[in-house]
């Protein structure tokens, strides 16, 4: 009987599972979605009990709509986003709810620790209300109710392993992404905990992402269709994840990654920052770093452009049953690369790298009479890739030029946006035949923890690519020119960036 291995990817908007063949072709794929509140203006947080609940039945939908058995299942393989912080007491249950990356609370605080630079050279995650770090500083200073209850601290995916297992550990990667590990001891650190207000005995044990945990109840092991002693192995977060699901795991392997929010990431073999505090340094394992910088702003602005531009084509489309965004995307495709002249800033979210701006705020320049719908929608999708340029040139400060570039994520579906990848970088992309790259990450850690996978290069020769997409060199020079200004543009706005977003939280 064909074993199989899951990967259980915990995202922004959703929960996927996706059954795989050990040499990374996609048996099945299952995900359940759930929703983001904003209680208050910049605020972000989810349910982690609606989490959990997604989380049980995608993996029980994908064993039973691939008609796998659940003895075929030689493991899970855990990935999940980055930054959420939970509240929990003395029983694991929440006392507050999963306040995300997206959550913007705590930018006074953020700008207050960025001046002590000794805490980013230290844990190597970037001062910015993102980080849970920031989020426990504000939650301090302002007596928030579950912080002086909390018996611990979790992200989401520490939550689900204290409910399912009844066990306190944390991979390197998520504990990295907190700001309060040092990546040279991979411990935390005892100076920012100091600062965060916390206990050591309130935070999970920092573990190698093939840990593994087994022994579920039988209820809950018949609730996901799964085996008692199925294990659970640990992974990482979904940034290094995606880099090792898609095979960028050796230097100047880059990997690209849009989704909800997006990436460029490069994997090291050790750990570097600098007082500029541009990109992260997250541990993955206890030889190897992942470098880059996120943006706030990738699928987000798709979905922004559908939401106010689309409206009434988009009703149309979902009536006779076709997807939005390709309609979308074949009107921009209708327009010639650069827009004609129109420029989109993407920071409709704020912005993290480069800038670590959450005062950061979208913006349309160059409008004339000439610009239609399809103009605005083309800008928006060149606007997120210039974001991840600029990152690209920050993380090729300390990380050196890419030799190699692979695409994951929802956008990996995009032909379009594909291309102006490989047109703006001016770099072929290779996209593999799954853009689940994180999902599979994880599942080779599982498979590496189960003994049935050797070692971490292995997975190269288990990624099915689909296709390159080579750059166009008359659509690169237009692209170039226009960066230019791009780049110029933010540093211009920046102070009235602040002025609105004051403004803004205000009324």
């Amino acid at each position: 009987m064909e074993k199989y291995v899951i990967g259980l990817d915990i995202g922004t908007t959703s929960a996927k599972a996706v059954l795989f063949r050990k040499n990374g072709l996609v048996v099945g794929e299952s995900e359940s979605h759930y929703p983001v509140f904003h209680p208050h203006p910049s605020w972000a947080e989810q349910d982690p009990i609606v989490i959990e609940k997604a989380a049980i039945k995608a993996i029980r939908s994908v064993i039973k709509n691939a008609n796998a058995d659940k003895s075929q299942v030689t493991a899970v393989g855990l990935s999940t986003a980055m930054h959420s912080l939970i509240c929990v007491d003395n029983n694991n249950q929440p006392l507050s709810p999963s306040i995300i990356w997206a959550d913007g609370r705590s930018v006074d605080q953020a700008d207050r620790l960025r001046l002590q630079t000794d805490i980013y050279l230290k844990t190597g995650t970037p001062i910015h209300p993102m980080s849970p770090l920031c989020k426990l500083v504000w939650m301090k200073e302002n007596n928030y109710e579950p912080y002086k209850n909390a018996s611990k601290f979790v992200s989401i995916k520490e939550f689900l392993l204290l409910s399912w297992f009844g066990e306190a550990v944390v991979d390197y990667s998520v504990a990295s992404a907190t700001g309060l590990f040092n990546i040279h001891t991979f411990d935390w650190d005892k100076e920012v905990l100091l600062v965060a207000g916390i206990k050591r005995e309130q935070l999970s044990k920092p573990v190698a992402p093939t840990t593994m945990c087994q022994g579920l109840s039988k209820e809950l092991a018949s609730e996901m269709g799964l085996e008692t002693n199925t294990p659970f192995v640990l992974g990482g977060s979904d940034g290094p994840l995606a880099n090792l699901g898609i095979g960028a795991i050796a230097p100047g392997d880059v990997a690209l990654t849009v989704g909800t929010s997006g990436a460029i990431r490069q994997m090291s073999a050790k750990p570097k920052t600098d007082e500029l505090q541009e990109i992260f340094c997250y541990a993955v394992t206890e030889d190897r770093w992942i470098m880059g910088g996120p943006t706030n702003n990738g699928g987000i602005v798709f979905q922004w452009l559908r939401d106010v531009l689309g409206e009434k084509e988009v009703a149309l489309v979902l009536q006779q049953g076709g997807n939005a965004y390709d309609l979308l995307t074949k009107l921009a495709s209708d327009v010639t690369p650069g827009s004609n002249g129109l420029l989109f800033l993407p920071f409709l979210n704020g912005e993290r790298a480069p800038y670590w701006d959450a005062n950061a705020r979208g913006s349309l320049i160059g409008l004339t009479l000439s610009h239609k719908k399809e103009h605005i929608i083309r800008a928006g999708l060149e606007g997120v890739v210039y974001s991840l340029y600029s990152v690209g040139e920050a993380l090729e400060r300390l990380a050196g030029q890419p030799v190699n570039l692979f695409a994951s994520g929802g956008f990996a579906r995009s032909p379009l946006w594909l291309q102006m990848v490989a047109d703006i970088f001016g770099h072929p992309v290779q996209v593999p035949e799954s853009h689940q790259s994180s999902a599979w990450g994880a599942a080779w850690f599982a498979l590496l923890a189960v003994g049935e996978a050797s070692s971490l290069e292995g997975i190269k020769e288990s990624i099915p690519m689909k296709q390159t997409y080579e750059p166009n060199g008359e659509s690169h020079k237009v692209y170039k020119e226009l960066y230019e200004t791009y780049r110029e543009l933010y540093m211009a706005l920046k102070p009235h960036f602040t002025t609105l977003a004051n403004f803004q939280r205000k009324h």
